[in-house]
């Protein structure tokens, strides 16, 4: 384990206990520290030109201790933006759907026990302006490390051919930032990440 308000370094052999230890932390939040960091990191995404250029945007839904992006999903429909959240196929194809979604509509649990929208009219990840992705760790040049099972870098692949949409921005409390992930030929690295304190622009001025 690292000091207190260090960072872990992440080095190939420890991801599986840098895994443990952030979800630990997130898990550690109490509600009312979990409720003010979603408001504080909508607040810094809704500034942001690509959030307020974009029409349709795929959220998530929180579990595990990650990022609540609820407050800034409800920003956004009051926007009049289209709020999309990623389905499983129940086929399983290792990959994400997104389906529209308003608050109060009716969810199923997926294969993992996670709620999401059934799986109807679903839209391909190309098609939206944003993705508001989870994670458990990320570095300060945008890469990102999941949960393991790579839906995300399967379904984001396109962006790695040099295709610019949709932005992808990672939702993240600040202490999930470590100085360095390893990263693989599959992974689709993020172009900023948002916490409860900052943007941090991971790739391009063009999308701060």
């Amino acid at each position: 384990m690292t000091r207190p308000n260090s960072h872990p370094v992440a080095h190939p052999l420890d991801i599986r206990q840098l895994r443990r230890a952030l979800r630990t932390r997130r898990r550690s939040l109490s509600p009312a520290q979990q409720a003010a960091a979603s408001a504080a990191v909508a607040a810094v995404v809704t500034a942001l030109p690509a959030f307020r250029r974009a029409r349709r945007i795929g959220f998530y839904l929180a579990h595990g201790g990650e990022l609540d992006p609820a407050p800034l999903r409800r920003r956004a429909q009051r926007l009049g933006k289209g709020c999309y959240l990623p389905v499983l196929h129940p086929l399983g194809h290792n990959r994400l759907h997104f389906v529209a979604w308003r608050e109060g509509e009716p969810l199923v649990r997926n294969r993992f026990g996670i709620p999401q929208p059934r799986l109807q009219r679903p839209v391909p990840a190309w098609s939206l302006d944003l993705i508001l992705v989870p994670l458990v760790a990320f570095d300060a040049q945008g890469n990102r490390l999941g949960q393991g099972a790579g839906f995300y870098d399967r379904t984001l692949a396109f962006r790695r051919r040099g295709r610019r949409r949709p932005h992808l921005i990672g939702l993240a409390h600040a202490f999930q930032q470590v100085p360095l992930l390893p990263t693989a030929p599959w992974d689709v690295p993020l172009d900023g990440i948002a916490t409860e304190r900052r943007f941090l622009c991971a790739r391009s001025p063009r999308h701060a």
